[in-house]
């Protein structure tokens, strides 16, 4: 996080997002070679943050030749009283960074490159560690940062925290930036793992720190889902590394203090007595799969109706295909399979491996096995992931078995 304060309070100075992390890499590269002579001074943010105004001060010097704003720019910080206090104050820190956070999640920037820049600044993760949890070449990321900061550049995106009547529209851009890295993480995409613990673990992280900025319901409601969701990846894996599904899983490895901290988010949620929000149902929704000691004894009548609630508030097939799964839970696997079948029916998740999954597992149910066997095998086609894969090919040996 000291690097996002490091970002954030140059930005905060300098007035540009761009040159800010420019600065803030000089000066880390300047630390490096500083600091192995001197050693590590006793406040080292303070030592970079200095170093970072020094160079904004001579970058602007050598731009005022061309442009007189540069000057009066450069002639303002050398006015500045000197120290650490000028430049890092502890008063403005969080300001700081959720102003980092909300230029990083700006909605004139795509899904994309609010994504790579949101962990590239505020996250503090390299080009390189991008690329790899995305399974993307490096030079797409470096091409996606930059074309992100001319962006915001050209749109002229302040430096500042959104004013109060604009503030919860550009949440929600934030908002939906965190949780998208978190699904990565938890349900990767592509490549040989299932689970990506570093994405999903740093999307935490991020919905922590917001949560302390901005204290608000909504904020609350998506780091309880993501904590109720995260408690149960000790159980999804097994030694071999193999994925578990939810019915399988030994519930004892749940990690009882992510439900404590999910509940407690929740809770703060609901008690702010404005209604729950997107987030809000579905960490509810976890919260019931989490309080239940088995697949049977969970309340899956309770989970259709946060799911008809959701699908109210936020319309989208993926939530009538969970909802699917819950009727046939609560009710059996043919109520479930016919409102599958009329999502199917309006060509609605065509591309996606999760329709055919699950009317799949839906026939294996009834004992049409031929019909299950075919499914199965078009959502193998589709899905991108080698370890989901392998969960599906155990799944038609389930559709093989009498």
């Amino acid at each position: 996080m000291d690097s996002a304060r490091i970002v954030g309070a140059l930005a905060r100075y300098t007035g540009d997002f761009s040159l800010a992390e420019d600065l803030a890499q000089e000066a880390l590269a300047e630390a490096l070679v500083s600091w192995s002579v001197d050693g590590v001074p006793a406040q080292p943010t303070g030592w970079l943050l200095t170093t970072g105004r020094r160079r904004a001060i001579d970058a602007f010097r050598r731009r005022s030749a061309r442009d007189e704003r540069y000057a009066l720019l450069a002639r303002d910080l050398d006015e500045e009283l000197p120290g650490v206090d000028a430049l890092f104050d502890p008063d403005a820190i969080d300001d700081d960074v959720l102003a980092l956070m909300f230029i990083s999640c700006h909605p004139v920037l795509s899904k994309e490159a609010r994504i790579a820049l949101t962990l590239r600044v505020v996250g503090g993760l390299s080009t390189e560690e991008i690329a790899k949890a995305f399974l993307v070449p490096v030079p797409t990321i470096q091409a996606r940062v930059t074309r992100a900061k001319k962006t915001l550049a050209a749109a002229q995106v302040p430096f500042a925290v959104p004013e109060p009547q604009e503030l919860s529209e550009r949440l929600g851009s934030v908002l939906q930036v965190i949780y998208l890295i978190f699904t990565e993480g938890s349900f990767a995409s592509g490549g040989d793992e299932w689970i990506r613990r570093d994405l999903a673990d740093e999307a935490r992280r991020l919905a922590r720190v917001l949560v302390r900025l901005a204290p608000v319901p909504e904020v609350f409601g998506l780091l309880a889902l993501m904590e109720l969701t995260a408690a149960r990846f000790p159980a999804r894996l097994d030694a071999s590394g193999n994925p578990v599904l939810l019915e399988d899983q030994d519930r004892r490895l749940w990690d009882q203090s992510a439900i404590r901290r999910g509940r407690a988010a929740l809770a703060r949620a609901v008690t702010a007595g404005r209604g729950l929000g997107t987030y809000g149902l579905q960490a509810s929704i976890a919260e019931c799969h989490a309080l239940a000691r088995s697949v049977a004894e969970t309340d899956w009548p309770r989970i259709v109706i946060l799911y008809e609630a959701l699908g109210r508030l936020t319309p989208s097939p993926i939530i009538e295909l969970n909802r699917a799964v819950a009727v046939a839970m609560a009710t059996g696997p043919a109520d479930g399979l016919a409102l599958v079948d009329a999502i199917a029916a309006r060509g609605e998740l065509a591309g996606s491996h999760l329709l055919p999954s699950i009317r799949g597992e839906m026939l294996t149910r009834l004992g049409r096995r031929d019909e299950a066997r075919s499914a199965l095998l078009q959502a193998i086609v589709l899905c991108g992931n080698a370890a989901e894969r392998a969960v599906l090919e155990r799944k038609i040996d389930s559709a093989n078995t009498p």
